[in-house]
């Protein structure tokens, strides 16, 4: 059974999520029509600030990929994506000009004059040849579609811990919430960062061509044409750190809780658009305790109805908040992955792990979903934690348990198998 701490934890847990949603439901009225800017945190919530050095082996940096709408990205590059350095050289941390999200200079005040303009971070032009391709991973965080942000302390953590353990670059996507914004808002801007990265390493391509084609004789004048063509595609919007460092052909989906139905509809995308997304394919995946529900109740949601953390009325208000009220059902498409017409054929999807906590009334569906992949031969394993409740590997009082940090280890383990560049040399 979970310890004392939990279970107190939970109580009060609970009490505040209580007052949450019934605080979305009053503000929420009876406005059908969404915010396009919407909210990807809460006042309520801490922030962890974004760290462009390598101090604890991983740097960060936040993107707003969306003129329109409020999505943006936290990138996890992690030091490995360098190839050792003298020490002395300090892992390519360097000051320069400050760059804006999309690589272009915004300022060139000096460090001394005490400006915010000045940028202090890694920049891969100071890595030299010294950088390797590593796998990219899209990032769902969790909180019943009303709460959680990507650059919330939990969720910096786990992201952290995951560009570590597996060796690849996350984008932690900062959706929009509900109830200023409800179903699909939350589900496009997760297929829109995929759209965005394949983009992204479309027009890297475009700049790394274009700037390669001068010839003698010519520098000068063939450099402003062709400076000239690669701006006209958009290549100044070109994050630097994905360019130099992210291979879109490896990339994985994880979501946790409302994150994992998200990491499943834009799976089911990426089969749909197909070479469209070229170069980016989606590898494999992993549901996190997916916050799975139906009209017809399964044994787990009839006995642990009330479990710790995420009860399921509370579930069901948080559903309320997302669906818009002409389609609120529990057999949503979006809510339920049993239900049929979801999407192409099951056996189209990529290999998918599933992560259940033993008292967490969602996990037999979760699991009942697990077994309809693997009856059409999708590698689709499920790994069951004991005395584990919802969100017990990513809930900011239980990401330094031991259960945690082995579920970290667990989806390393099996992701390896399908990121790296040798084949499936790690087994399962």
């Amino acid at each position: 059974m979970p310890s004392v701490g939990v279970k107190l934890y939970s109580v009060f847990f609970k009490f505040l999520l209580k007052h949450r949603l019934q605080n979305r439901i009053q503000s929420s009225g009876d406005e059908s029509s969404s915010d396009p800017f919407g909210v990807t945190t809460r006042p309520e919530e801490s922030v962890a600030a974004p760290n462009p050095l390598f101090t604890d082996g991983v740097a960060t940096k936040d993107i707003h990929i969306d003129p329109l709408t409020s999505l943006s990205v936290r990138i996890f590059l992690p030091e490995s994506a360098l190839k050792p350095l003298e020490p002395s050289t300090s892992a390519g941390v360097y000051s320069e000009s400050r760059r804006s999200s999309y690589g272009f200079t915004t300022g060139s005040s000096s460090p001394e004059a005490g400006s915010s303009d000045v940028y202090r971070g890694y920049s891969p032009s100071s890595s030299g040849g010294n950088s390797r391709k590593l796998p990219v991973m899209l990032q769902f965080h969790g909180g019943g579609w009303v709460s959680g942000s990507n650059d919330s302390v939990a969720n910096d953590f786990f992201c952290r811990r995951m560009a570590k353990h597996c060796d690849i670059i996350v984008l932690a996507v900062g959706y929009r919430l509900a109830p200023e914004n409800r179903y699909p808002a939350a589900y496009e801007d997760g297929f829109k960062v995929l759209k965005w990265l394949g983009k992204q390493a479309n027009l890297a391509e475009c700049n790394k061509s274009m700037g390669n084609s001068r010839r003698p004789g010519g520098e000068v004048k063939k450099s402003e044409v062709n400076k000239h063509i690669v701006d006209a595609f958009g290549a100044s919007l070109v994050e630097p750190w994905l360019a130099t460092h992210a291979d879109p052909s490896r990339c994985v989906l994880l979501g946790v809780s409302c994150g994992a139905n998200i990491a499943d509809y834009v799976a089911r995308k990426a089969i749909e658009a197909g070479q469209n997304l070229d170069p980016v394919k989606v590898v494999a995946q992993v549901l996190m305790y997916p916050f799975f529900i139906g009209s017809v109740p399964t044994q787990s949601e009839i006995k642990q109805a009330n479990s710790y953390f995420y009860d399921k009325p509370m579930c069901i208000l948080a559903w309320k908040l997302f669906l818009p009220k002409e389609e609120f059902s529990l057999d949503h498409p979006a809510a339920n992955p049993l239900v049929p017409g979801r999407g192409p054929p099951l056996k189209f999807m990529p290999p998918t792990l599933t992560i259940v906590a033993e008292h967490d009334w969602m996990r037999d569906r979760a699991i009942a979903y697990s077994e309809e992949l693997r009856k059409v031969n999708v590698d689709a394993p499920v790994l069951e934690y004991k005395d584990a409740v919802h969100e017990f590997a990513t809930l900011d009082m239980l990401l330094r348990t031991p259960q945690a940090q082995a579920c970290a280890e667990d989806i390393a383990i099996w992701a390896k198998k399908y990121i790296s560049l040798r084949g499936h040399e790690f087994s399962y």
